[in-house]
């Protein structure tokens, strides 16, 4: 078997769309080319997250059912599932070594332009006096209450002043960040994103901050530690009042909708017309439109991948992928035919990949024919 048959029978593995022979072929062929120049060290031990994925694709071959299961059991329990992932999106890079020179539908078509770089740690401070301070990788930051490594921000809870004064924490395109809040709350902020809060909290009032745009996810500090202060999210079309510890919430500009997910806990989502109370595993749905709050179950670790540093792509189509490659690669992405737009792709890819890599996978794989880049700008085709 090729890389490439390899690839495309993995991913309808992850679909759930195999028989058992061909079960059987993936796990031949992986058990045949894992060898130990293919370990990327950073996956984490290699015999135990091989044994791993090998006893869950065995397990399958031996059930009676002549489908497997979707995505989410392959990664079994939580301490694998970043490290067997991200040993997925390996699979699929390696791959690209084995098709070098090779013509599998017709000649990729590249313009020599600036390149495209991989989205890094960075962000921009806002200061309530209009002072702007831009956090890179290897810079320290260090005044009032804040302090920064150019990586993450940390606020100390300290306050001098009798007014507690906001600060904005603005995330470009093809960037990310950290930031500890004064009450010790934790938020990972996605590319393109913006979060209003203040620099310090008065135990026994409300804490809240502002979501503006953008995607962040949330470990919230409890309230038992703050006199029983509430902790409240604000976007533009709702409120999030947190009862529990762990959520994610997306309201980007160029969505239709705001999704709000619950890891851990519960939270309380509102809006002008309605209020829904959300369980682990439940994510609500407010769309732009009609202001309608809906709930449903989803697989939560899709949707907070993220944050672990991979792309999560099931059963999505490109136009939405381009959506999050474009945030976090800071280009533009065009379909030369736009019904290309509605092709739906799985996969799992590592977010350290180059975005060439991503793509020369996709077309490998035959979704798409070829890719053209333009300055900072790709069209598919």
């Amino acid at each position: 078997m090729k890389k490439e048959e390899f690839l495309t029978l993995l991913n309808r593995y992850l679909s759930g769309d195999t028989n058992r022979e061909e079960n059987k072929q993936l796990l031949h062929f992986y058990e045949s080319f894992q060898t130990s120049e293919e370990w990327d060290d950073a996956l984490g031990p290699k015999e135990e997250i091989q044994s791993k994925m090998l006893n869950r694709i065995q397990k399958t071959i031996k059930s009676e059912e002549t489908k497997v299961i979707p995505l989410r059991p392959f990664y079994s329990t939580t301490s694998f599932k970043v490290a067997v992932a991200a040993s997925v999106a390996m699979l699929i890079s390696i791959s690209l070594l084995f098709n070098t020179g090779k013509n599998t539908r017709q000649n990729i078509p590249v313009v020599a332009h600036k390149n495209i770089l991989i989205g890094s740690d960075k962000a921009t401070l806002t200061l309530e006096d209009g002072s702007v301070i831009e956090l890179k990788k290897g810079e320290s930051y260090n005044q009032g209450n804040a302090t920064s490594n150019g990586e993450k921000l940390i606020y100390n809870g300290k306050n001098n002043t009798a007014t507690i004064a906001n600060n904005f924490l603005t995330i470009p395109r093809g960037g990310q960040f950290f930031v500890q809040l004064a009450d010790s709350t934790k938020v990972w902020l996605n590319s393109e994103s913006q979060l209003k809060y203040p620099v310090a909290f008065v135990d026994g009032e409300i804490r809240q901050v502002e979501l503006v745009y953008g995607e962040a996810y949330f470990e919230v500090s409890p309230s038992t530690k703050h006199k029983g202060s509430k902790f409240k999210v604000k976007t533009q079309m709702q409120n999030v009042e947190v009862i529990g510890t762990e959520f994610n919430i997306k309201a980007y500009k160029d969505e239709t909708a705001i999704y709000t997910t619950l890891v851990q806990g519960k939270v309380a989502v509102s809006n002008a017309t309605a209020k829904e109370i959300l369980a682990p595993s439940q994510q609500s749905r407010i769309s732009k439109s009609d202001d309608h709050i809906s709930i449903a179950e989803v697989d939560v670790y899709n949707e907070i991948s993220w944050r672990k540093g991979l792309f999560v792509f099931k059963g999505m189509p490109l136009k939405d992928i381009a959506k999050v490659l474009s945030r976090w690669y800071d280009v533009d992405i065009e379909f030369a035919n736009p019904a290309l737009g509605n092709v739906r792709f799985n996969g799992v890819l590592n977010k350290n990949q180059k975005l060439e890599d991503i793509l020369t996978t996709i077309k490998n794989i035959n979704f798409i024919n070829a890719y053209e880049k333009k300055d900072n700008k790709i069209i598919i085709k």
